[in-house]
């Protein structure tokens, strides 16, 4: 029997609280033990009987703490991983895996001096789309992939007054690592990229747009993302030799944790909204293709099996790093207005 692996949790906003302590909660062999906020009436809103705790330190020296969860700004991820690694901690960081590639480096070998797990929380590699999109992709029926465009549009006309919009990197070290993640999951390193990144709403005080090229030999993935779509329901246009994929809409996981509902059951994570397949042979019309199901649950499994030592980490930090290298790439990109080669 594989003991009880207890989590310690910083930061209790979004990502805490839709993507984390939910799922912990969810899965069999892992305890969540204690929460780190600024404001413990917030946490015990919604779960009455954590402790809270108000720093890392104090985190840090609680009994039955195996594992951490750093969903704190993203400027303190590597100072706060770092320090749970250091107090022999298995540590899993919310994206951005850090604000720089020396600080990501960092964080990798830390984790291997001190032999401890370090994995880089990129959870839409479990969205319903996405795992459709694979399993399209590896069975050929697109054919060679030419031109691949994945979309985070938003209707957000105006700048809220909190930290999120002024991050360093703005929407694209916000949303950019999800779409890198999975651009690489299914091309592997491109040879360059182009990035034009900028704040198209009045009064931004970070980026809240970019249309970032990928180029490859043959294809070129397409990452996009602006905060003034008023029609933004594209996610994936994905063409090849063989035919076309059109999905409109996003998986639902994040709306259903975010409406308080826990990641249980069999229909956890059916998407709705299938894709539109077009194939030459089959004449203009397009074909639904029913999705497959999405889990963030897979994730936290993957997790504790990788942790117990009988599985691989989900998300490895060689992973992890090279998405910082193309972030870092894309900003130089945009500052010098050229492609910058990988």
């Amino acid at each position: 029997m594989m003991g009880e692996i207890g989590v310690g949790l910083i930061g209790y906003g979004l990502g805490g609280r839709a993507f984390h302590a939910p799922y912990v909660m969810a899965t069999p062999g892992m305890t969540l033990r204690a929460v780190l906020s600024r404001d413990a009436p917030k946490v015990h809103a919604t779960l009455p009987a954590m402790t809270v705790v108000p720093d890392v330190d104090a985190l840090l020296r609680l009994e039955g703490i195996d594992l951490v969860i750093v969903s704190s700004p993203d400027d303190l991820h590597a100072e706060h991983a770092l320090a749970a690694l250091r107090a022999g901690k298995h540590v899993v960081i919310d994206k951005p895996f850090a604000t720089n590639l020396a600080d990501a480096q960092k964080i990798a070998e830390e984790a291997d001096q001190q032999n401890r797990l370090v994995a880089a929380f990129h959870n839409r590699r479990w969205d319903a789309d996405f795992r459709t999109l694979q399993a399209l992709v590896d069975a050929g029926t697109l054919g060679e992939i030419v031109t691949f465009e994945s979309h985070f549009d938003r209707w957000r006309p105006h700048v809220a007054p909190v930290w999120k919009e002024a991050r360093a990197g703005g929407s694209w070290f916000d949303l950019g690592p999800h779409l890198v993640d999975q651009a690489l999951l299914l091309f592997g390193r491109p040879l360059d990229i182009y990035a034009d990144i900028g704040a198209l709403r009045h009064g931004a005080q970070a980026p809240d747009y970019f249309h970032v090229i990928l180029r490859y030999e043959r294809m070129r993935a397409i990452l996009h993302s602006s905060k003034m779509t008023a029609q933004h329901g594209l996610r994936f246009a994905v063409h090849g030799t063989s035919g076309s994929w059109i999905k409109q809409g996003v998986d639902p996981q994040e709306a259903a944790t975010v409406a308080g509902a826990s990641p249980a059951g069999e229909d956890w994570g059916l998407d709705p909204s299938d894709g539109l397949l077009t194939r030459p042979e089959t004449g203009a019309s397009p074909v639904a293709v029913q999705n497959s199901r999405g889990d963030y649950r897979l994730f936290w499994q993957s997790l504790l099996t990788a942790i117990h030592g009988e599985g691989p980490n989900p998300v490895p930090p060689e992973s992890a790093i090279a998405v910082i290298e193309i972030l870092e790439a894309g900003l130089h990109s945009a500052r010098e207005g050229r492609a910058v080669a990988l």
